[in-house]
C-alpha cells in the first residue's frame, strides 16, 4: 500500500483526485450513497423495535440483539475485509459489501422468528463490514488531503442519512402496516442506494495490491497499537458510539412508553439525524479554522452537556438531548476518523480497521449492556451514557495535548 503523500504530484505523474477531477464527483457521490445504504442495512430493525417486541413477545433488550447483533458481525469481519482489500482492491470489496449487506435486508421480512431474525442480522453485519472497513482507506489514497476531512464529511453525512432513512421508512410505515412491510420499504430504498454505489464508485489509481503475509499483518497492527495517539483515537470511537447506540436503541421506548406518543410520531425522533448531517457535511470548515483536535475536544463537551438534558422528564429536553448529541457526534466521529488516517503512516487501511473494529464493538457491546442500565430506570441509563462520554472527553484533550507536544 502506498503510504502519505507529501505534495498533490506522484512519481508516475497522476496527482490525487481534487474538486475539479470528474472522479472527485464520482467518489463523493458514491461515499454519499454508500453511506445510504450501508447505514440502511447496519440499522434495519432499531427502527421498528417495540414492534418486534411485541410481535414475538420478547423483552426490549433481547429485541436490541437484532441490533447488537449486525454491529457485532460487522466487528468480526472488519480487520479480516480490511486485509482482503490489501491483495484484492478496495472498490471490489466496497461493491460487494454493499450488495450484499442490502439483499439481507430484503430477506429479513420472511422470517419466522426473533431468533431467525438475529441470525440473519449477524450474518448481514458480516456482509456490511467491507464497506466501513475499506472506505476510508479507499479516500484516503485517492483523494487530494487538502480535501479528505470534506469529502470524509459527505460520507459521514451518508451514513447519517441513511440511518435516518432506515430508521424513518420502517417508523412512520408502522403507523399503517406491520413490521414486515414497514422493513422491506425500507431494504428496497438501500438496495437501490448500492447499486448507484458500484455504479459510480471511480477507479483506484494509487492503490498498489500488496502480499499479505501474517507476519506483515501482525506487526501492522502492532504499530498502530503502541502508537500513543493512535491509541487514543481508537478509544474515542468505542465510548461514543456505543453512547449514541444506547440513545437512539432506547428513546422510542421512552417515547412510547413514559410520553404516550403513538410509535409514527416517536419514529420522527430520527429526523434529528439530519443534524448531525448537517454538521458533518462542514468539518472541513471547522477544522481548517481551529484544528481537527480542538473540534473534536469541543464536540464531545457539547455532547456531554446534551446527556445532562436527558434527566429532565419533559419530551422538549428529551428531544433537545438527542439533537445536541447527534449534532456533535457526528463531526466529532467524522474528523476522528481522518485524524487517524493523517497519525497512521503506513498500513493505513489497518489503522482504519482497528477504529472501525472499537467504533462497531462499542455499537455492539456498549449498545446490549446498556439495555439493563434502561431496564432498571432512564436515569441510570443517562448516567451510564455520562460515564462514558466523560472518558472519552478526557481521552480526547489527551490526544490533543499528546499531538500537539508531537507537532511542537
Amino acid at each position: 500500500m502506498t503510504g502519505p503523500r507529501e505534495d498533490t504530484e506522484t512519481t508516475n505523474g497522476i496527482r490525487p483526485l481534487t474538486p475539479e477531477d470528474n472522479g472527485y464527483k464520482k467518489a463523493l457521490i458514491a461515499s454519499l450513497c454508500s453511506g445510504l445504504a450501508s447505514y440502511n442495512a447496519l440499522y434495519a430493525t432499531q427502527a421498528v423495535l417495540p414492534a418486534l417486541s411485541e410481535d414475538f413477545g420478547v423483552s426490549p433488550s433481547l429485541a436490541a440483539l437484532t441490533v447488537s447483533a449486525t454491529t457485532g458481525g460487522l466487528a468480526l469481519m472488519v480487520i479480516p475485509l480490511s486485509i482482503v482489500s490489501e491483495r484484492f482492491g478496495r472498490r471490489r470489496v466496497i461493491q460487494a459489501s454493499v450488495l450484499a449487506a442490502t439483499l439481507f435486508s430484503l430477506a429479513l421480512v420472511t422470517l419466522p422468528s426473533i431468533q431467525s431474525i438475529i441470525a440473519v442480522r449477524l450474518l448481514q453485519g458480516i456482509a456490511v463490514a467491507g464497506v466501513p472497513a475499506v472506505t476510508m482507506a479507499f479516500l484516503s489514497e485517492e483523494i487530494d488531503r487538502r480535501y479528505l476531512p470534506r469529502i470524509m464529511g459527505f460520507y459521514i453525512a451518508g451514513n447519517s442519512l441513511g440511518g435516518l432513512i432506515g430508521r424513518l421508512i420502517p417508523g412512520i410505515a408502522l403507523e399503517f402496516t406491520d413490521w414486515r412491510l414497514a422493513t422491506l420499504l425500507s431494504a428496497l430504498f438501500a438496495f437501490a442506494m448500492a447499486l448507484m454505489t458500484t455504479w459510480v464508485l471511480p477507479k483506484q489509481r494509487f492503490f498498489t495490491p500488496k502480499k499479505i503475509t501474517l507476519a506483515h499483518e501482525l506487526q501492522a497492527f502492532a504499530n498502530h497499537l503502541r502508537d500513543p495517539i493512535l491509541l487514543k483515537l481508537f478509544l474515542l470511537p468505542f465510548l461514543l458510539m456505543g453512547s449514541f447506540v444506547s440513545l437512539y436503541n432506547y428513546m422510542t421506548f421512552r417515547l412510547i412508553n413514559t410520553f404516550g406518543l403513538p410509535e409514527s410520531l416517536a419514529a420522527l425522533v430520527f429526523v434529528i439525524y439530519l443534524s448531525g448531517t448537517w454538521t458533518s457535511t462542514r468539518t472541513g470548515t471547522m477544522v481548517n479554522r481551529y484544528g481537527q483536535a480542538k473540534v473534536v475536544v469541543a464536540c464531545i463537551a457539547l455532547a456531554l452537556v446534551g446527556l445532562f438534558l436527558a434527566f429532565i422528564p419533559t419530551v422538549p429536553t428529551t428531544l433537545a438531548a438527542v439533537l445536541l448529541f447527534t449534532a456533535t457526534f457526528f463531526p466529532a466521529h467524522s474528523i476522528s476518523s481522518a485524524w487517524v488516517g493523517e497519525v497512521a503512516r503506513q498500513d493505513r487501511a489497518e489503522a482504519s480497521s482497528i477504529y472501525i473494529l472499537s467504533y462497531y464493538l462499542g455499537s455492539s457491546i456498549i449498545g446490549w449492556v446498556s439495555g439493563y442500565f434502561f431496564a432498571h430506570s432512564w436515569g441510570l441509563l443517562v448516567a451510564w451514557l455520562i460515564l462514558l462520554t466523560l472518558i472519552a472527553l478526557v481521552t480526547a484533550v489527551a490526544a490533543m495535548r499528546r499531538d500537539k507536544a508531537i507537532s511542537s
